[in-house]
């Protein structure tokens, strides 16, 4: 299971999140984006569930992430 993880970060912030981001199991990739997200985290996971417990206890908790949007990426 793959998700992208949209996440705006306060102003300043960007650079810190992006390293802690990166040392997180489960985090295959993480990169800064222009629009109206920071940045964007690659999640693959064995669930749901565990993108949720990824989500929850290491991303949300980093210090400067204002808040995220979680996107299940789904083979069609």
């Amino acid at each position: 299971m793959k998700a992208y993880i949209l996440i705006s970060i306060e102003t300043g912030e960007l650079k810190k999140v992006l390293g802690h981001l990166k040392r997180i199991a489960g985090v295959v990739e993480a990169n800064m984006t222009f629009g109206p997200y920071d940045a964007v985290a690659v999640v693959e996971s064995e669930s749901v569930s565990n993108i949720g417990q990824i989500m929850a206890d290491e991303i949300q908790p980093i210090p400067g992430v204002r808040n995220t949007l979680t996107c299940l990426a789904i083979d069609y």
